[in-house]
């Protein structure tokens, strides 16, 4: 609170407003309900996290699919949960009626804060408010933002089982898209890199802060478990601490455009204030993970274990102290305006504003395709993040003295570079304004980054890399165990089912509104590429991929379905460049581009798009399902090899001996006379048949 106040009076953000001032209660309640809720949202997400992924949820650790053991009169009883677990989800519910009501207040000091009137009872506020709620998109996210509150609560106080509290957790960082839109930085030019900023920004600090919580409160009933958890949550931390500061470095440059306003604004030396204490945690948590962890680990053999359990929980206070700090720090930097304000003028904006949010990019040309760019922030950080562990994990196996494929390596970062590109680059640029280039976008997507991607083996490399937990607990690699063996996975990698999804993906989702949804809104874009890079991976991992799958089809059923695919995207494609009407013509119709051909010419070039590039890595697949088929015919021969040397041929020798004894057994046997007839031609009834030892052979 004492970081939020200071800020509110260095910027002046709670002074009297000149126009239509709400009242005093509104202008310093909402910084205050806002910074509650951040803590009390931050404190759910750590406690669920813990419970998930780093606490073992029983007293006794005991084998995986035994959820039960038996008393001493022979019946099942429940395994006691462990006290820290306990004391993790007491915590979880009750910061969950916190965020519950701090998000309700929020909502309701916000529409006090927009609309310029202090809170009031009448029928007409009330009217108002629920229009506010219900008809503008502030409200409607803060209204977003209460539902998953209410849920995530509801679930915590019904859930017990570890597999089923990954539900509320995942709801509860969702709450954070709602905010990350209407986010003050959000208002700026570049409104995607500023909310995908954004978005990453509040999730890493409310996983570091609410892990630092969750540490202090369950401290007292960790007792061995302390290294263990401070090294498990020090991992995760790392990355929160990277995804903090790099995201709050990107989401200030767009607020701040020049380096005087940054230094002798006071919106400035608010982001220098909050860059400097973050710096100071990252410093503390190096201490930690370097000095700490490895003395406690120690345990009795350490002289020093008692001074350095001291000075851990004396570290861990001042970090909550300086966390504190930096929230309210945040709180007032939403509440304050920056120092050139870069909102758009809607009197001045272009079709292509209007309808993307950017001005509409330069005629497209082939080196275009390489020097546009603008940077979406979400997959930047998605690739950095998977780069770096496929890395840890590859060094982790070198170092234990195991091998990794090279090309595995090579084929994971160029997959990465490619998404990174297809998403950033010139296809993300021009996929806003042409049919055609969202179809290269879309395209790249389902089959040439999961191409590489798929190629790399990141499950067979985690699986291989991580220790498995002896203590009960779920961390990464039982978590993927748990997903590869479940009903889900058996769905969705099922080869028909992925085949399916792979082909009909495009017709649902260019022949339904999903199209223009995801053309005019963010947030469907986003969940556009997530859905067809996923199906693309999936798609390809049943084809030729290494990683382990529930179920996998022989090679001749593979090269059939993907003959299929082949024939539905050529279909798919020549249906596009026959059309007539255009796909979403409210959106690619309306772009006023003063180059290129008509919109229709774009969307017949994109059905060419759709067939050419679709095929062409399909067809790749196809002669690596081929090369495999042939490497399993050639493992398997030698596989029959090694086994006749080592049994000297006893099984063609056996093979032989059969056929020798059929053929003894037909010699010794009397000749019936319908078999004597036809057999000896000629011959007289009863005359015996000669053959020769080679004919009966």
């Amino acid at each position: 609170m004492a970081g939020m106040v200071g800020a509110l009076m260095w910027t002046g953000a709670a002074a009297v407003q000149k126009l239509a001032d709400p009242g005093a209660f509104t202008r310093w309640g909402l910084p205050a309900a806002t910074t509650i809720h951040n803590m009390a949202l931050a404190t759910v997400v750590g406690a669920l996290v813990f419970a998930v992924v780093i606490l073992p949820k029983d007293a006794k650790a005991r084998r995986p699919h035994t959820g039960k053991q038996k008393d001493d009169a022979g019946r099942r009883a429940p395994v006691p949960e462990h006290p820290a677990f306990t004391r993790v989800m007491n915590l979880a519910a009750v910061a969950g009626c916190v965020w519950t009501l701090s998000a309700i207040a929020v909502l309701v000091l916000t529409y006090s804060s927009v609309s310029g009137l202090p809170i009031a009872g009448t029928q007409d506020y009330n009217n108002q408010l629920v229009f506010f709620v219900t008809g503008l998109p502030v409200g409607q996210a803060w209204l977003a933002v209460v539902i998953c509150a209410a849920v995530v609560t509801t679930m915590v106080f019904g859930i017990r089982s570890v597999s089923g509290l990954a539900v509320p957790l995942v709801v509860a960082l969702l709450a954070f898209v709602p905010q990350a839109l209407v986010g003050h930085s959000a208002s700026s030019a570049d409104h995607n890199g500023a909310v995908n900023s954004l978005f990453l920004h509040i999730t890493g600090a409310s996983l570091w802060v609410g892990g630092i919580i969750v540490l202090v409160v369950v401290s007292g009933v960790l007792g061995k478990l302390t290294a263990q958890t401070l090294q498990r949550f020090s991992a995760l931390a790392i990355f929160a601490f990277a995804g903090v500061a790099g995201s709050g470095i990107v989401n200030a440059a767009i607020r701040v455009t020049n380096w005087h306003d940054l230094f002798y604004s006071t919106y400035g030396q608010l982001i220098l204030a909050k860059f400097s204490a973050t710096m100071v945690l990252g410093v503390i948590g190096w201490m930690h993970r370097t000095w700490i962890i490895p003395r406690l680990a120690g345990g009795k053999k350490s002289t020093a274990a008692a001074p350095t359990r001291r000075l851990l929980w004396q570290l861990i206070f001042v970090e909550l102290l300086i966390m504190g700090i930096i929230s309210g720090l945040a709180v007032g930097l939403s509440r304050s305006a920056p120092p050139q304000s870069r909102e758009l003028v809607t009197s001045s904006l272009s079709p292509a504003q209007i309808l993307t949010g950017y001005p509409l990019p330069p005629e497209l040309t082939f080196s275009r395709w390489f020097t546009e760019w603008r940077m979406d922030w979400l997959w930047v950080a998605f690739a950095l993040v998977a780069g770096a562990a496929y890395l840890a994990g590859m060094l982790k196996l070198h170092r234990r003295g195991d091998k990794w494929s090279v090309l595995r390596s090579i084929s994971w970062i160029v997959g990465l570079l490619v998404l990174v590109y297809i998403t950033s680059g010139g296809p993300a640029v021009y996929g806003d304004v042409l049919f055609s280039a969202h179809m290269v976008e879309h395209m790249a997507l389902m089959v040439i980054a999961p191409l590489f991607l798929a190629m790399g083996s990141p499950v067979s490399l985690a699986l291989q890399a991580l220790a498995p937990r002896r203590d009960g607990s779920r961390g990464i690699r039982e978590w993927i165990l748990v997903l590869v063996h479940s009903k889900f996975s058996q769905l969705v990698t099922h080869p028909l089912f992925a085949a399916a999804n792979f082909a009909g993906s495009l017709i649902i989702f260019y022949y339904s509104p999903l199209f223009g949804l995801a053309m005019r809104y963010h947030v469907g874009h986003e969940l556009m590429i997530i859905h067809f890079t996923i199906t693309g991976y999936i798609f390809v991992l049943s084809m030729i991929g290494s990683d382990p799958l529930p179920r996998r089809f022989p090679y001749p059923f593979r090269l059939l379905l993907l003959l299929a695919t082949m024939a539905f995207h050529a279909f798919f494609g020549v249906s596009l460049m026959m059309a007539t009407a255009l796909l979403s013509g409210e959106y690619f119709g309306n772009m006023g581009r003063a180059w290129g051909g008509s919109a229709l010419v774009d969307q017949q070039t994109a059905g060419g798009v759709a067939w050419g590039v679709g095929e062409i890595p399909t067809l790749a697949i196809a002669m690596g399902v081929a090369y495999m088929w042939s490497r399993s015919d050639a493992r398997e021969t030698k596989r029959k090899d090694r086994a006749a040397d080592r049994n000297k041929d006893a099984d063609l020798n056996a093979y032989n001996d059969m056929f020798a004894q059929l053929a003894a057994r037909d010699a010794s046997a009397p000749s019936s006379p319908l078999r004597s007839s036809h057999a000896s031609g000629p011959h007289a009834p009863g005359t015996p048949e000669r053959r020769s030892q080679g004919e009966m052979h």
